[in-house]
């Protein structure tokens, strides 16, 4: 799964990689990105290719109760075009989550060690991502909302958890922005892609788990049980 992420590479730099019109979005960094928390994503519409700030964790908008944001923060690949909550975004509403690396939590023997997983080419990663637009019953309340899709995961980072962020290169992201991802042909090329891209994963210090905390620190090569 990705229940933390980061995200402090220049607009500029996603622009390149993804084809982002608007590169003069003020994004400021993020280093330990949880549940709930505003975060950039890019999606299209039918004349350009943007960033738009949201809120992490899907409100369909059927939603009666936005604490059940934090509970939809990832979905699964295998089974989003199916399940209620993601079915019609997976439809019309698909958004690419920019990302410079996420985190996930590994069981030792002094407590839940965490690691950095980033690309090892040293660029930006591209998360596939849905959104969705909610607003309370009495409509005072109004949200943009997101989730990362997960998949299988391979590899090294296997060990460190079965799931991993589905992973967009630029020919994946035309297909997923384009709206066609719905077609198993063009899906399994997306779960492919994802599949092909080299991460790398070092120990971090344990300060990531408090939300709170934020800096480049957080993401700082550790040893293994040195990470308080």
């Amino acid at each position: 799964m990705c229940g933390r992420f980061a995200f402090f590479s220049a607009a500029e730099a996603v622009s390149q990689l993804f084809g982002v019109d608007d590169a003069m979005l003020s994004i400021r960094p993020q280093y330990n990105i949880a549940p709930t928390d505003l975060a950039a994503v890019i999606r299209s519409d039918e004349s350009a290719r943007g960033f738009s700030m949201m809120h992490w964790g899907l409100l369909p908008f059927w939603a009666k109760d936005k604490k059940m944001a934090s509970r939809m923060i990832n979905a699964r690949a295998e089974t989003v075009a199916e399940k209620p909550a993601y079915r019609d975004a997976f439809k019309t509403a698909r958004c690419i989550v920019p990302a410079d690396g996420y985190y996930e939590w590994v069981a030792t023997a002094g407590g839940k060690q965490p690691y950095y997983i980033s690309d090892e080419r040293d660029r930006p990663l591209g998360m596939a991502g849905l959104w969705s637009h909610w607003k309370s019953k009495d409509g005072e309340e109004r949200l943009d909302t997101f989730t990362v899709l997960t998949t299988e995961s391979t590899g090294a980072i296997a060990d460190l958890h079965h799931r991993s962020p589905v992973m967009l290169d630029d020919v994946s992201a035309e297909h997923w922005l384009a709206g066609d991802g719905d077609n198993p042909p063009v899906l399994r090329e997306i779960l492919s892609a994802s599949a092909a891209t080299p991460l790398r994963a070092w120990p971090v210090t344990k300060a990531v788990n408090n939300a709170r905390n934020d800096g480049e620190a957080l993401i700082e090569p550790q040893q293994d049980g040195d990470g308080d």
